[in-house]
């Protein structure tokens, strides 16, 4: 639940997740990656336009999908 507030706080400020952008630079698409992690079309739009956030679960699965470390599908909180 604290999760989530802390989520939705952020929300429109900057994006959480980069999977829009690393379906794209594999030349993926969101149908694809919704039929390989048994998520709904409209479920992995919400993920890629950072409307909603996926669990820690479905990253791990997305990652494991993708062949990426799971820290790929995040934007760093740390200015560098």
């Amino acid at each position: 639940m604290y999760l989530c507030a802390l989520m939705s706080k952020f929300k429109d400020s900057k994006p959480m997740n980069r999977i829009k952008k690393v379906l794209k630079e594999q030349g993926r698409t969101q149908t694809w990656l919704a039929e390989k992690i048994g998520k709904s079309y409209v479920v992995v739009t919400n993920y890629c336009n950072n409307n909603t956030q996926p669990s820690i679960q479905v990253l791990t699965d997305i990652s494991q999908v993708l062949d990426i470390d799971i820290r790929e599908l995040l934007v760093s909180t740390k200015d560098n």
